[in-house]
């Protein structure tokens, strides 16, 4: 069992990761609800798990591969339930990113655009171009090769480029 300091320490970093473990759930569940209850059980699992934590490497790495672990489970055990469709990718009621503006309305399209993307490449797209992981790292999160890692990452940077161009042809 971790020391009581370093639990609260651990604590307090757990907390500081929930805004972009969200952004990270949201790529996998497309779903707000879904995400929400995805980073509530990673950090439970988290909290209950902290004496496996070592201190090396980046926290955040940790709980990403945890909850990424989490919705893999949860999707093959959607699939034995036969059911589990997913909701809409935002509810309307809740705005996605707080800003303000012309900047909400454009990082709102933007998270849109990312959320529309196939899981595998919205996950490496947002670990690496917003989170500002390694190859490396992302690779270890997502449990895949560091080749597949950059494959994903040039085809959503492609479909991202090819939906700003659409985009911006039809407000033209």
């Amino acid at each position: 069992m971790r020391p009581a300091a370093d639990m609260k320490d651990f604590r307090r970093d757990l907390v500081g990761l929930l805004p972009k473990l969200r952004r990270f759930a949201m790529t996998l569940t497309r779903d707000a609800t879904d995400a929400d209850d995805l980073v509530q059980e990673a950090c439970e699992r988290a909290i209950t798990r902290s004496h496996l934590w070592n201190g090396e490497g980046r926290l955040e790495s940790w709980v990403y591969a945890m909850t990424r672990n989490l919705w893999v489970d949860e999707v093959r055990k959607r699939k034995v339930r036969g059911g589990g469709s997913m909701a809409e990718i935002f509810d309307q009621d809740e705005p996605s990113i707080e800003a303000s503006g012309e900047r909400a309305v454009y990082a709102n399209q933007l998270q849109k655009m990312i959320l529309s993307m196939p899981e595998g490449l919205a996950s490496a797209f947002l670990l690496v171009n917003i989170e500002g992981h390694s190859y490396r790292e992302t690779a270890e999160i997502l449990g895949i090769p560091i080749g597949t890692v950059m494959s994903r990452l040039s085809t959503a940077r492609l479909r991202l480029a090819a939906m700003l161009s659409e985009d911006a042809e039809r407000r033209a």
